[in-house]
């Protein structure tokens, strides 16, 4: 009897009288521990999303394609190396066709830019231009380029072309107002002369008159880089 009630109350007195609380804590802290690690997995995959290479598609025509220089020359080329100077993790393609047309992009559209493209830049129009096409065709082709990397989530900057004078008022003012009304439409980046600053400049160009040599791609690349910039920035913000 003495003995039964001695360890009676040693057993009353070893056993934890809180127990059913204890294994809430417990239950807590594994709960908080789990959020915690699911918050840090969250955190660390943003981070890494982050420090991964915005990739891009230079979706042109021979001013993107690097007619008649070599490919480390190119637009594309030069472009990324720039970026890369300036401690930008880029890759940029090359999907510029000599002669394309603005219809001819488009019809290219979903192998020129596959998935996992982050940003688009939309160089076309000249060749449109030179042969006299519609700018209504013009505008409906870039129209629908633009909207279709839109739907994808694609960012894009615009690169503007302009008509020389010798294709009349009536068509240059058509044609012109392609490129800023749909940067305004759309809300996108905007670079409005592709051919800035070696447009009059016959020791940029080759021998053709028209396209820029390798001096004349640096000046392209010096002038629309804060444009990229830009663009990347919009790509990193959405991350």
């Amino acid at each position: 009897m003495w003995f039964n009630a001695r360890a009676a109350l040693c057993s009353a007195t070893l056993r934890p009288r809180s127990y059913g609380n204890g294994g809430g804590l417990v239950q807590r802290f594994l709960r908080q521990a789990a959020l915690a690690w699911a918050v840090a997995a969250i955190v660390s995959g943003a981070a890494l999303a982050a420090d991964q290479p915005v990739k891009i598609v230079a979706l042109g025509d021979s001013l993107t394609a690097g007619y008649q220089l070599p490919a480390s020359a190119a637009f594309p080329a030069r472009l990324e190396r720039a970026l890369k100077a300036k401690g930008m993790a880029v890759d940029i393609a090359n999907a510029g066709v000599s002669g394309d047309t603005s219809s001819g992009g488009l019809a290219r559209l979903d192998w020129s830019v596959p998935e996992g493209t982050d940003a688009v830049i939309l160089e076309l129009g000249a060749n449109d231009m030179l042969r006299g096409v519609d700018p209504k065709l013009t505008r409906k082709a870039l129209e629908t380029i633009v909207r279709s990397l839109k739907s994808r989530g694609v960012e894009v900057l615009l690169a503007g072309m302009r008509a020389p004078p010798n294709m009349g008022p009536e068509y240059r003012r058509a044609f012109d107002t392609i490129f800023p009304d749909l940067a305004s439409t759309y809300g996108l980046v905007f670079y409005s002369f592709i051919l800035d600053g070696i447009v009059a400049d016959p020791k940029l160009k080759q021998r053709d008159g028209m396209h820029p040599n390798e001096a004349g791609v640096d000046v392209i690349v010096g002038r629309i880089l804060p444009k990229v910039e830009e663009l990347v920035g919009r790509v990193r913000a959405r991350r």
